[in-house]
């Protein structure tokens, strides 16, 4: 029998089919949905903001639908690395991503649309690549601009075609620049709520910033020379001009503090320094060296007894010799580039005092001569550390950026705050004072967002609650022991019962969670208390519940939320929630079928167990609160013409009136508020409501034009005149405070006059 095929074809096609197999394989594997995020995407789960985009982008333009048109699988796959980059860049999803997985994201659409091919070859991460720009996402830009260094910034999109246009001369300007001033990139595309919060409504914004000034805006043209001579009017570097009457002396009161001097000298032969390159290297070396220059056509004389006769620039140590016979130290550079003369300055600069473990202070300390000292702080490789003046195990590790910028901000920030880096000697027991730990790996970006802002709500709660930070790439026992899953993962120990800090990643809102916790505004409900406080609830009780699975993303961001709406409605509203992970079969007997489910049991009616479910948009604290406070009982009256003409003006009674009308969005807003307002003065003034569609004549007595109107009718012993006293307010609490100071007002006027009757 014939071979179909002859034996070498035969062979070939096994081969293709080997090799096609392979790349299918290969394909197969790149997009699998078994893998996790950072799988798909190539990275390790330490890789930083900015890796993450780069590896993105090089995906995206590899499998890209429309470098792929033959595949059909193209578009499926594409999704998928889409998803995961829309996931990781975002601080919030990534958290929930490493804590609960995919699950943890159910009700998250991102990454369900994509941009074209030529997108992301030549519009994504437009500096990405340049080391000369420092490319600022959200957890770092606070550090960056708080830390005394200038900063000069530019806000793009990279929608933005102008973007573009500026984007070589602004990678020109940065090398120009050449470490004087900090050139920064912010990709408004990727940090939306950044750059909402500064206020950038244009692409490009270029803006300076520095500490103790306010944000300077740019408005010339876009040239490099332009934008460089705007940025050098805020450097505050000086450059001293130097002669025989004052050269002596500056340099010897520098020598006497240990600074040395680097002095540019400017004679007739070769090239001199310019002005800007001075200024430049002042900038660069401010603080470490005094930078100066003299002019050898004026002052020959003392030129030539340096023994100057070429233009030089010269670097004079602390100590060093100043006559022509002896040149003991002086290091004289030939070069002009202003990096390389600060890089030869900086090798030349006295070290750092060597410390013992005896005698810790500022230094630098050598753990290969001590490593018991080392070994005991954790410390397992080069880093900066602050000691807070409480002994050597009050201090605080330093997990940033090796960069200047980033470790002065975290130096400032530490010696002012009172968080304290944990491990077994003093993780807090049972037995302590209340203790919030935030346990993280270095290499997270959002563990290292999150440290600042533990620093400033640490100075907020100073002697009611300690900060910690533990570090679970070290201390891997501890954080297995607690179950740590994710980082960061913050926990506020209280003896026996801790608490996990689910909230955003700032200060404020980690204010409010403690506050939360010495003042519960939310009853965690258990099957038992549900039944109790819920379903045998008193008759004039209103609860509010949150049926929720901790795993659940929208539930997670609603969490803060809750207790804030929770926080506003103490004392009208009851307000529990329900782990439906840990009581499922509660949750399954309520016939709770997704999370979260809101709902609200109202005050007791024919119906012995009736409740409303919250089916809003919106899911902010204001919004559940308004459609809440729309269950409360009405307190106000709702007054006709003729019982607004007995009662209000012609009663002997305090009346505050809510003039509305029904169609009016505002006034819908308001009524609640109103209701609020009713029950706060109930038994000192009568509130009232007055529909301004059905009594239009009554309303144009009262000299009403806009809705809601609040006026202010109160009884002085004579017959009220029909226009009352206009509130400007909306608010409750401020219309209640107004009213008692005029009731207490118009008490003391009739306490006077009565006295004066006496009197008489």
């Amino acid at each position: 029998m014939e071979p179909l095929l002859p034996r070498g074809k035969c062979l070939t096609d096994l081969k293709r089919l080997f090799l096609l197999s392979l790349v299918l394989v290969y394909l197969i594997a790149l997009v699998s949905p078994d893998q996790d995020y950072y799988s798909l995407l190539g990275i390790s789960k330490e890789a930083t903001s900015r890796e993450i985009r780069q590896a993105f982008k090089k995906l995206a333009l590899k499998l890209h639908p429309d470098k792929n048109q033959n595949d059909p699988e193209a578009h499926e796959n594409f999704l998928k690395i889409n998803r995961a980059y829309e996931v990781l860049k975002d601080e919030d999803l990534r958290k929930k991503y490493d804590k609960y997985g995919e699950k943890g994201l159910d009700d998250q659409q991102q990454g369900g649309r994509y941009e074209s091919w030529h997108y992301y070859r030549y519009d994504f991460g437009i500096y990405d690549d340049d080391p000369e720009i420092i490319t600022l996402d959200r957890g770092e830009f606070d550090a960056a601009v708080t830390s005394g260094e200038l900063w000069f910034i530019n806000f793009y999109s990279p929608r933005c075609s102008h973007c573009h246009d500026l984007a070589p001369t602004w990678r020109e300007f940065a090398k120009e620049m050449d470490g004087l001033i900090r050139i920064g990139a912010v990709n408004c595309g990727d940090n939306r709520m950044l750059c909402r919060n500064k206020g950038i409504n244009s692409y490009p914004s270029l803006y300076v910033f520095k500490t103790g000034m306010n944000p300077v805006k740019y408005f010339g043209d876009r040239s490099k020379e332009s934008l460089m001579s705007f940025a050098m009017q805020f450097v505050t570097s000086t450059v001293t001009e130097l002669w025989a009457g004052n050269f002596v002396s500056a340099v010897q009161t520098a020598f006497a503090s240990g600074i040395g001097w680097l002095i540019t000298f400017c004679a007739e032969q070769g090239d001199c320094l310019t002005s800007r390159t001075r200024l430049k290297l002042a900038g660069m070396l401010e603080g470490l060296v005094n930078v100066g220059w003299m002019d050898c056509a004026t002052q020959g004389e003392l030129c030539d007894n340096l023994d100057i006769s070429t233009s030089t620039t010269a670097f004079f140590p602390p100590g060093a010799t100043l006559t022509n016979k002896e040149r003991g130290g002086v290091l004289f550079l030939n070069t002009l580039d202003a990096r390389e003369i600060y890089l030869e300055v900086m090798q030349h600069l006295p070290d750092f005092q060597m410390i013992s473990a005896s005698s810790l202070q500022v230094g630098k300390f050598d753990c290969l001569s001590a490593p018991n000292v080392c070994n005991d702080l954790y410390v397992y490789q080069p880093c900066v550390v602050v000691f807070k003046g409480r002994g050597i195990n009050d201090y605080e590790i330093h997990h940033g950026k090796k960069i200047l910028y980033d470790i002065v901000a975290f130096a400032k920030e530490s010696v002012n705050s009172h968080v304290v880096t944990l491990g077994p000697q003093n993780f807090p027991g049972k037995e302590k004072e209340p203790w919030l730990v935030d346990f993280f790996a270095p290499w997270c970006p959002p563990c290292r967002a999150l440290l600042p802002e533990l620093r400033k709500a640490s100075k907020q709660l100073y002697g009611q609650l300690k900060f910690g930070t533990l570090d679970c790439t070290v201390h891997e026992g501890i954080c297995n022991m607690h179950n740590i899953r994710a980082y960061p993962t913050t926990v506020v120990f209280n003896q026996s019962h801790t608490h996990e800090y689910e909230g955003h990643h700032s200060s404020e809102q980690i204010l409010e969670f403690i506050e939360d916790l010495m003042n519960p505004s939310v009853v965690s409900l258990t099957p038992e208390t549900f039944s109790e406080l819920v379903k045998k609830k008193k008759a004039n009780e209103i609860w509010m519940v949150d049926f929720y699975a901790p795993w659940c993303g929208p539930c997670q961001a609603l969490m803060p939320e809750w207790k804030r709406m929770a926080r506003l409605l103490n004392g009208l509203v009851s307000v529990g929630s329900v782990d439906c992970q840990k009581y499922f079969s509660l949750c399954h007997q309520e016939n709770i079928q997704g999370y979260p489910e809101i709902r609200l049991f109202p005050q007791k009616s024919a119906s012995s167990y009736q409740y409303y479910s919250y089916n809003g948009w919106n899911r902010d604290a204001h919004s559940l609160r308004r459609w809440a406070l729309g269950y409360l009982p009405q307190v106000s009256l709702d007054l006709t013409p003729q019982s607004f003409t007995d009662k209000v003006l012609n009663g002997k009674e305090h009346w505050v009136i809510d003039f509305y009308a029904p169609w009016c969005g505002p006034c819908q807003n308001f009524a609640p508020e109103f209701e609020i307002l009713a029950k706060a003065v109930k038994g000192k003034v009568k509130a009232g409501k007055v529909d301004c569609q059905a009594y239009a004549q009554t309303c144009q007595s009262a000299g009403i034009r806009a809705y809601p109107t609040v006026k202010f009718y109160p009884y002085q012993g004579a017959k009220k005149n029909a226009f009352g006293e206009h509130i400007d307010s909306h608010d409750a609490k401020a219309i209640a405070e107004l009213l008692m100071e005029k009731v207490e007002d118009i008490k003391k006027k009739r306490k006077k006059s009565s006295r004066k009757k006496d009197e008489l």
